[in-house]
């Protein structure tokens, strides 16, 4: 998608697909031939440039079409640089300026909460993203709401735009920091599906708190040319070539 548009965000749209694998495929209480369905559990991409990652598995479970793989970012197509609530099936939430997902996933939690439904919402948010003040003020009102039925996935590539994150903006003692703000915290290997699977069993019994899975990633998982490269995040867009290279890098694994 990213090579037919001549735009987009490669680098972390790789290092998610692991987790919107498992969370679609096995964790997710989801149906993809009814993407309205009001019990089903939401999920809001706040790092929205990593849109292709959410289209790709919206296209492979049927909940928007295949003849729309070739459109992302044109002009008047459903799939745009980000995520759009309204344009594209199965989007919960509206995408672009970094830090406001996990807010919206506040007030679903909320809503969830105040209308007597059971699901779950799902906020992935990057890395980098947690440099956003809003980030840690949702964090705070969060805890304070004791919303058990909200769950933040950290995208812990180490990566951002300007480089590293301890270059960019140091995330030190992330773990720390949440727990600060009163979350539960569970770390796992993002692009292992046991090690998911233990993370999200764990949290599962948590009551009166929310919970934050820190996911160690690897930008451009899987490329061999795109891994732990932070050009890869949005500059660099990969030609006919490097297409054919990082498909048999992934058809090798």
């Amino acid at each position: 998608m990213v090579c037919a548009a001549g735009t987009g965000h490669p680098g972390g749209s790789l290092s998610i697909t692991d987790l919107l694998v498992y969370l679609y495929y096995h964790e997710m209480n989801y149906d993809p031939g009814q993407p309205q369905w009001e019990e089903r559990d939401r999920l809001i991409l706040s790092k929205g440039h990593s849109a292709p990652a959410l289209f790709a598995i919206l296209i492979d479970l049927g909940v928007v079409s295949k003849k729309k793989f070739h459109t992302l970012r044109k002009i008047g197509s459903d799939l745009q640089g980000h995520p759009v609530l309204g344009k594209t099936p199965g989007v919960d939430m509206t995408a672009g300026s970094l830090g406001m997902g996990l807010s919206a996933g506040v007030g679903m939690a909320l809503s969830a909460r105040y209308t007597g439904m059971s699901y779950k919402t799902y906020t992935i948010l990057g890395d980098g993203e947690l440099n956003e003040g809003q980030v840690w003020e949702a964090a705070m009102s969060a805890a304070h709401h004791k919303l058990d039925n909200l769950i933040a996935i950290v995208d812990y590539n180490k990566l951002q735009i300007m480089g590293s994150n301890d270059e960019v903006m140091g995330l030190n003692s992330l773990a720390a920091k949440w727990s600060s703000f009163n979350w539960n915290v569970v770390s796992c290997d993002g692009h292992n599906f046991i090690s998911m699977e233990t993370a999200f069993t764990e949290i599962k019994n948590i009551k009166n708190k929310p919970s934050v899975i820190i996911a160690d990633t690897i930008k451009g998982k899987g490329v061999s040319y795109m891994e732990n490269q932070a050009n890869w995040h949005g500059s660099n867009v990969p030609s006919q070539e490097e297409l054919q290279r990082a498909i048999k890098d992934i058809d090798g694994q």
